[in-house]
């Protein structure tokens, strides 16, 4: 059920030490590569989280706001309630992100679970039903980075999946221009194994939704990689495999493969992923590398490789903090200042990236323009 994506037509260089040529679609084993049309002529920004640099990330106001500032798409992670409902959450650990520690009715819930190998302790989504986590309202995540964020504490609740596609569907009326989501299953691996699977309430969602196709204005991502080949023969949308500058991805893990993120960014690694993807979503780090000071280094090929596959490459995650910054962009030495963002993203676009997660859509938005 390989799709149809496509690859940026641009030309780009980087500290005089590549060249990154306008990349080709070569039409080889897959038969689906020949119908793959020419890349689109901008960049796609994706608003992270919502606007999530300038609201609690996953809320509703923070997706609307990202529309209002230009996104094209809006990112909601997705985590499932004790009752099978998507809901968004960066993740199924929720204290950081929410009041549930000031709910003295929840104290007997806080637990220890091993996530995806490692032991959190908190509150988790899988332990609430959806009307239970009604009762609990958003914070800032990154309170010491984003202090003016917290003067939104308490008046968001937590989204379900159905409502993000709803703002993103009326926002697209109001404003004459389509809106798309790109949700994110978190953990599925781990969700799975306590039965509540994401996969078949995600595919049920997006039906109902009529999000069932490949031309539809949605992509669903993960950084495992058995879910997305389960979803690709479920669901005629665009997959996106996630891949870390570190680590591997953890159905791997878990089955004994040894292969990590890095051979999957490998040439060999990415036609492996194309049999089930149409992109791929890179850390920042695999596209331009940094050295030990933060400082860049000569980009890679996997752009370049990506697209002569047919995958589109999207990247995460741009923000406008210096201490987000590679040295060369940052201004001053307060870390939690704004930083010369639009120098990196003039860096990325011109080397053919076909999307920025930004957690400040505007700043994507205006260096897009600037082109």
């Amino acid at each position: 059920m390989r799709r149809t994506l496509s690859a940026l037509g641009l030309a780009g260089a980087l500290l005089a030490a590549a060249a990154v040529v306008a990349p080709t679609v070569a039409a080889q084993a897959d038969p689906d590569r020949a119908e793959r049309p020419r890349a689109a002529q901008r960049p796609l920004v994706i608003g992270h989280r919502g606007a999530s640099g300038y609201r609690p990330e996953h809320t509703l106001e923070s997706y609307r706001l990202a529309i209002r500032q230009g996104a094209d798409f809006i990112e909601p992670d997705l985590v499932s309630t004790k009752d099978g409902v998507l809901v968004a959450r960066h993740e199924n650990e929720i204290s950081g992100t929410t009041d549930v520690a000031a709910h003295p009715e929840f104290a007997a819930r806080r637990a220890t679970k091993t996530i995806d190998g490692v032991a959190v302790t908190g509150w988790f989504t899988e332990d609430f039903t959806l009307a239970e986590l009604r009762t609990l309202r958003a914070k800032e995540r990154l309170p010491q980075v984003r202090p003016t964020n917290t003067a939104f504490d308490g008046r968001f609740e937590i989204p379900t999946f159905q409502e993000v596609v709803d703002l993103a569907r009326t926002e697209s009326k109001a404003r004459g221009r389509t809106i798309g989501v790109y949700p994110e299953t978190k953990h599925p691996t781990y969700f799975a194994s306590i039965g509540l699977a994401l996969e078949e309430p995600l595919v049920a969602a997006l039906r109902k939704n009529r999000l069932t196709h490949r031309n539809d204005p949605v992509f669903v991502q993960s950084f495992e990689t058995a879910n997305l080949r389960k979803l690709d023969k479920m669901i005629d949308v665009r997959l996106v495999q996630l891949m870390d500058a570190t680590g591997a991805p953890y159905d791997f893990t878990a089955a004994g493969d040894r292969r990590t993120y890095a051979d999957l960014a490998t040439a060999a690694g990415l036609a492996w992923v194309s049999r089930y993807a149409d992109g791929v979503g890179l850390n920042k780090n695999l596209i331009v590398p940094r050295d030990a000071a933060g400082r860049l280094l000569a980009p890679t090929s996997v752009i370049r490789d990506a697209h002569r596959l047919g995958l589109v490459v999207h990247a995460w995650t741009f923000r406008a903090e210096n201490q987000f910054l590679p040295l060369d962009f940052r201004l001053g030495a307060d870390p939690n200042a704004r930083g010369d963002i639009t120098s990196e993203y003039e860096l990325f676009f011109g080397l053919g990236l076909d999307g920025a997660f930004a957690d400040q859509p505007d700043t994507a938005v205006a260096a897009r323009a600037g082109r």
